[in-house]
């Protein structure tokens, strides 16, 4: 009877022994080369938030802990997760305290030792902190007074991007090497809300080279979303799989060597486009601008999208689910004294020393492919009210702040 209860018993004794004789997961091994690394450890005294970088096999919690006697000012989103995640955000007040003041992040794996990143917030009185590289992938504020770059903002969630002619990244100690484009991008979407660049014949060149696509070696590839072998997915609006790639920057205003044409393929130069908006009035405004270019010695170009307004999100199969644009817009900065001939341009050349503004907001609708892009043509100063953007604001420095307003402000018969 007893030989029988013993026998009865055994498969139960079995499972029981099973987790411990089959040792633990390779996520429950020790982990003992984790890492915690915030975009900044210094911040001005302002509200905000930065990325931080998880690094660490397995489950994981990150604890902020504050010096004793300190009130608690920041907040960590997520709290915990599982495996390296690149876009843990760590939230911030603003310090009204003349004081400068610290917080400790704990990266606490679910087996290991932890390990520990402090960040500091400057009180109100220590000022702004000067704009550097905002931790490892771009600038936070940025402006080397190139006539193309809009205004940037601290602490917005965006870094300004800024690529050479190779595709790598061009602001170095060195600072070597020819601008190509900068773009902001904005880690929550996944995409830029704007792309910069200038362009002339020289810059546009006329090779022809293939489109290759890949990842921005700028940003980590795990934080860009996967367009290398296809568009965005999900339906467009004919209802069809057609979110097209769409440049901001076109492959055709960098045709000046392979790298270059390869730089306008990276994940931060592209939104998802409807197709047949892409391919018709959005197509033949880029081609206008090349044209209005071609008469120029640089025309200075904006190019981005508009989120507001839109419920519409491409699938995952991008990596992320990235919002399709309500709206695209284009600000162009034209400097020339002299047409093709040696004649003066405009009578109002002479006035605005060379340069002529023009802005473009159109609908993301493909009800208005067959359109023509002159109907939304406005001024620039138009288009800052519509998009909340400044363009252009090393302008005044050139020409003085009267000028650039009446160039902002106006549209010229040039354009038309």
């Amino acid at each position: 009877m007893r030989y029988r209860q013993i026998l009865a018993a055994l498969p139960f004794v079995l499972l029981a022994c099973l987790p411990v004789s089959c040792g633990q997961t390779e996520k429950e091994q020790f982990v003992t080369d984790a890492s915690i690394t915030p975009r900044r450890t210094e911040l001005d005294a302002a509200d905000g938030n930065i990325f931080v970088e998880v690094k660490c096999p397995g489950k994981w919690t990150i604890e902020l802990s504050y010096p004793s006697g300190t009130e608690e000012w920041a907040t960590i989103d997520p709290a915990s997760g599982t495996d390296d995640k690149a876009d843990v955000r760590l939230r911030f007040s603003a310090n009204d305290s003349e004081e400068d003041r610290k917080v400790t992040l704990t990266l606490k794996p679910y087996n290991g030792i932890g390990v520990s990143a402090s960040v500091f917030q400057k009180g109100k009185s220590s000022g702004v902190v000067p704009p550097s590289p905002s931790g490892h992938y771009g600038y936070d504020v940025f402006n080397p007074g190139w006539l193309e770059l809009p205004a940037t903002r601290a602490d917005d969630g965006c870094d300004v991007l800024v690529h050479d002619m190779t595709g790598k990244a061009y602001i170095s100690e060195a600072r070597s090497g020819v601008r190509n484009y900068s773009c902001e991008w904005c880690y929550d979407e996944h995409l830029s809300f704007w792309v910069a660049y200038p362009l002339n014949k020289s810059l546009s060149g006329n090779g022809s080279y293939e489109y290759v696509w890949g990842f921005d070696p700028c940003l980590p590839s795990n934080i860009q979303p996967d367009i290398t072998m296809r568009s965005y997915g999900g339906l467009g609006f004919d209802g069809r799989n057609n979110w097209n790639r769409g440049h901001q920057m076109p492959r055709a205003d960098r045709q000046t060597s392979q790298d270059a044409v390869s730089s306008t393929c990276y994940p931060t130069n592209m939104t998802p486009q409807d197709g047949s908006f892409n391919g018709n009035i959005w197509a033949k405004l880029e081609g206008a601008v090349r044209s209005w270019a071609g008469k120029s010695d640089t025309t200075y170009v904006v190019t981005g999208c508009v989120l507001t307004g839109s419920t519409t999100k491409t699938s995952s199969n991008s990596g992320f689910s990235v919002t399709v644009p309500s709206a695209y817009f284009k600000a162009l900065l034209f400097h020339s004294m002299t047409d093709n001939k040696g004649n003066i341009l405009t009578p109002d050349a002479v006035a605005t020393k060379g340069y002529l503004a023009v802005g473009f907001y159109l609908p993301h609708d493909a009800s208005i492919s067959g359109g023509w892009y002159g109907d939304y043509m406005m001024s620039v100063s138009d288009l800052e009210k519509k998009t909340g953007i400044d363009f252009f604001v090393n302008l005044p420095d050139v020409v003085g702040a009267d000028t650039a307003a009446k160039i902002e402000g106006e549209v010229n018969k040039f354009w038309k």
